[in-house]
């Protein structure tokens, strides 16, 4: 690939030299398929994101093309060639397609989509982007989102298309769009959310003059669809630096938008009067909770983080001896978060964890010094369930108090918490805690049928397994014949 200019710092030919690594790794499936499109008289080039990952050394095995062929023609050059194919982004212009192939010794599967030059614009009245296609890939290249993003690779030759200056502001790492923000975000508002995600993914600084027009045109997110702005905020959210992500949203006025429970406690005081605001100590415990991440970057834990204690602004209040409280937080904090999330489109199974991990974060606060006997703890394992080892991610996180003392305090005592989880668990399969009788059983010992009496017996049996640990079966149908005999 030829330098794109000689003058170019080090810096610059730095990562053109990785991208050159990078495109020779990818060139058995680039190559090949730009030759079949020259060969039916179009041209092809690898395109944005896939460029920019290039040059950073990071690109994966998605590839990004864009092309003069039309979405039509498209399909029948990648149809004979790809080992799958899907339409489903066609109407925007968009092919797909799986591209099996051998990279020296190893066997890699390539994901490929294939854009017709393209140009993107919203009416706004409208929750979607109207499509118009275009016949260069410098008009292509103009209507995309940030100058980073607006480089090409034009195939087979190679030739680095970058009219924009992508690869100084990739040098300096700054987010800059080709055109003026003003007519980038007006034609597509969710970019707005994509310099957000992007600070956040690539660390990179957002130029003065995208911030400004982020701030003065954030209203015009409430155009986009809640799918499309929950999919940019989780990217955000999994990123590597989601804090700085969220601290752009909430100083431009977009968090007020799509987020508005994020904004609002930064004007709230945190009782320990030990951080600067609520706001502050959820960004803080959002880090301490990825830091604990075992197994990569764990969506359901990184909202429950953020969103922890959002119920503290509406609960609020000024004690008599001058403290403040927030009495129940996290009951109301869990209504909230059930409310946004589902705002936001999120899945039933996802509200429903992150919810109930917000309405348990304050339940350690209750165990003191390991004041808590043997039944707390089981029905804190019990209301837990599958979320017991994000419970204790989240309730170790949610300490961010100065004091080293009392921090390690807090730490040995949730130690001794785990401890006694685990010695429970080695003796009566906590995570599976059931009642000593199963319900055919009961139905058995009382001589009844199946009804609502059924539950009531189930429950009960439930509540003495969790208050005594595991009964003998003898004592167990002798407590249920007494239970049975005291209901009306």
């Amino acid at each position: 690939m030829p330098n794109a200019n000689e003058d170019h710092s080090s810096a610059l030919s730095q990562v053109q030299h990785r991208a050159v690594s990078e495109l020779l790794r990818v060139s058995p499936v680039a190559d090949d398929l730009a030759r079949r499109f020259q060969e039916a008289g179009f041209s092809l080039a690898l395109v944005g994101g896939s460029v920019r990952d290039a040059l950073l050394g990071r690109l994966g095995n998605d590839l990004d093309f864009t092309t003069d062929a039309r979405p039509e023609d498209v399909l029948k050059i990648v149809r004979p060639w790809a080992d799958a194919v899907w339409e489903v982004g066609i109407a925007f212009g968009t092919v797909g397609c799986q591209k099996n192939a051998r990279v020296g010794e190893t066997d890699v599967s390539f994901l490929v989509e294939v854009t017709t030059y393209r140009s993107e614009a919203y009416d706004r009245t409208s929750r979607k982007p109207e499509v118009s296609y275009g016949d260069s890939i410098e008009e292509d290249l103009v209507r995309r989102d940030f100058t980073v993003n607006a480089m090409a690779v034009a195939l087979p030759e190679k030739e680095f298309v970058d009219p924009h200056g992508g690869l100084e502001d990739l040098s300096a790492k700054v987010l800059r769009t080709p055109g003026t923000p003003q007519d980038s975000f007006s034609d597509d508002p969710l970019r707005m959310l994509r310099a957000a995600r992007f600070a956040a993914q690539l660390d990179f600084e957002v130029a003065p003059e995208v911030v400004a027009a982020m701030t003065a045109m954030a209203e015009r997110i409430e155009i986009v669809s809640a799918e499309r702005v929950r999919d940019e905020l989780n990217k955000l959210l999994l990123s590597a630096h989601p804090a700085k992500g969220l601290s752009l949203l909430v100083d431009t006025g977009l968090a007020a938008h799509v987020l508005p429970e994020l904004p609002a406690l930064r004007l709230e005081s945190d009782e320990h009067h030990r951080h600067k605001d609520v706001y502050e100590h959820s960004l803080i415990v959002l880090q301490q909770a990825i830091d604990l991440e075992e197994d990569g970057p764990d969506l359901v834990l990184r909202l429950a983080a953020l969103l922890h204690d959002i119920g503290k602004p509406r609960t609020r209040r000024f004690e008599k001896d001058g403290r403040v409280s927030f009495h129940h937080h996290e009951v109301v904090g869990a209504k909230m978060a059930k409310k946004r999330m589902t705002a936001l489109k999120y899945s039933n199974d996802m509200i429903k964890d992150v919810s109930k991990l917000v309405e348990l974060h304050l339940r350690f606060h209750g165990y003191g010094t390991g004041e808590w006997t043997d039944s707390a703890v089981r029905r804190y394992v019990r209301d837990a369930g599958p979320l017991v080892e994000r419970l204790h991610k989240l309730t170790r996180s949610d300490c961010t108090t100065r004091n080293k003392r009392k921090a390690a305090a807090l730490s040995r005592a949730y130690d001794g918490l785990e401890e006694r989880i685990a010695q429970l668990q080695e003796q009566e399969e906590l995570d599976s805690i059931r009642p000593d009788l199963d319900g055919n059983q009961i139905m058995e010992i009382l001589g009844i049928r199946p009804g609502p009496a059924i539950g009531k017996a189930y429950q009960f049996l439930l509540e003495l397994r969790l208050e005594n640990g595991p009964m003998e079966h003898d004592d167990a149908v002798a407590a249920l014949k007494e239970w049975w005999a005291q209901q009306d």
